[in-house]
């Protein structure tokens, strides 16, 4: 067993820990017990970005006493090291500053981001999927679909409470929450639903003796129904949306049928599916007419401007409230990152302690079985044969 001071890495490999810049409401940046695993896996320089950790409340010189490697650095500079650590995938122009060689761990979505992988493979950086990551049955190791399930129907609940007319009066009948999916995110939104997403406001409405919340599951199979989907939406308050389809350009709730939904009804999108034009046939939400939402903005009136903004050819005719947010752990982000960063040390152990050109995704250990198969070069080997 490895004692927590033991350094395993044998590379000195140099990391960098660049801060995300999309949007002001990305705040996740890795803690500071994640740079002092660095230090004890064997890594070089440790290279954080000038200000990392400030949205979170965390000084960056917390950074600095984590590691005796540790400096802080510009955005360059993080960019530049032989690993490159940031959650968010930072962007085309960003990668193609990138040389031949680096190692960027990142969630890729290489999946439903086929150009991701092309540009990497034509520039030689060895991309490792964070999302892509399972194991030998092909479970996620790195995710937070609880905080996805919890944080988005949370919200949802926030906003109903706002528009319907009888919300946490005693004589209304139960609220109906009709939820598409039942995978892991829709297990978690599935029991968040039954407690408003807040476990503290339903002790508020239980002891006001306001009737609770009745969830309906419809899994994938059963949407395909279009007389049982119209019935179950009139009865709908909120509908959340947590699928995971096989085929991303066939909509599940075309927009036609939103217009069964009561008026003050909420939409929650989980599932996240971005719109992609450039492919044909183009890749789309699964409620069509949803708006993408990001943590500066994830609640969408019927009257937002971003309605006017979608895709040509996504009809968005019929709207409700609509919540969207392309990562919902993210608005607790220090939370987010306590998650991520303990997932996430076992694969830097993997990165840091063997050359990559040698993890086996057959014959190696657990971890690195796992890594490997998230390698975008094998990855992209696996599947052009």
């Amino acid at each position: 067993m490895i004692g927590p001071a033991t350094v395993v890495g044998v590379m000195g490999l140099s990391v960098g820990l660049p801060r995300m810049h999309k949007e002001a409401g990305e705040r996740r940046d890795f803690l500071p017990r994640l740079v002092s695993f660095l230090d004890r896996s064997g890594a070089g320089d440790i290279v954080v970005e000038d200000g990392y950790g400030s949205g979170i409340g965390i000084d960056t010189r917390a950074y600095l006493e984590a590691s005796r490697r540790a400096r802080v650095g510009t955005y360059e500079e993080c960019l530049a090291q032989d690993v490159v650590l940031v959650l968010r995938y930072p962007g085309r122009d960003v990668v193609r500053t990138m040389r031949p060689g680096q190692i960027l761990v990142s969630m890729l979505h290489m999946p439903t981001r086929p150009e991701r992988v092309e540009l990497m493979a034509e520039l030689g950086i060895r991309g490792v999927s964070l999302d892509g990551i399972t194991d030998d049955r092909g479970n996620r190791l790195v995710q937070n679909v609880e905080a996805v399930g919890w944080n988005g129907v949370r919200e949802a609940f926030k906003v109903l409470a706002k528009i319907h007319p009888r919300f946490a009066h005693p004589s209304r009948r139960p609220l109906r929450v009709t939820c598409l999916g039942a995978g892991a995110v829709g297990a978690h939104a599935i029991r968040a639903a039954t407690r408003y997403g807040d476990p503290r406001l339903r002790e508020e409405m239980v002891a006001a003796h306001v009737p609770g919340v009745e969830v309906t599951v419809a899994d994938f199979d059963l949407t395909w129904h279009e007389n049982y989907m119209l019935t179950r939406l009139e009865q709908t308050d909120l509908l959340i949306d947590a699928t995971q389809r096989q085929d991303p350009t066939r909509v599940i709730v075309p927009n036609d049928w939103v217009a069964a939904l009561p008026q003050d009804a909420v939409i929650l999108d989980l599932s996240v599916d971005p719109y992609d034009f450039s492919v044909d046939p183009p890749k789309v939400k699964g409620i069509e007419g949803l708006p993408e939402g990001d943590l500066d903005q994830f609640v969408f009136q019927p009257d937002d401007p971003a309605y006017e903004r979608l895709p040509p050819g996504v009809r968005s005719q019929h709207r409700r409230v609509a919540l969207a947010c392309y990562s919902w752990p993210g608005l607790q982000p220090r939370e987010c990152m306590e998650v991520y960063g303990g997932q996430i040390e076992p694969v830097m152990r993997v990165i840091l302690g063997r050359p990559i050109d040698e993890w086996d995704p057959k014959l190696g250990s657990y971890y690195e079985r796992a890594v490997a198969r998230a390698e975008v070069c094998r990855w992209r080997s696996a599947r052009t044969g």
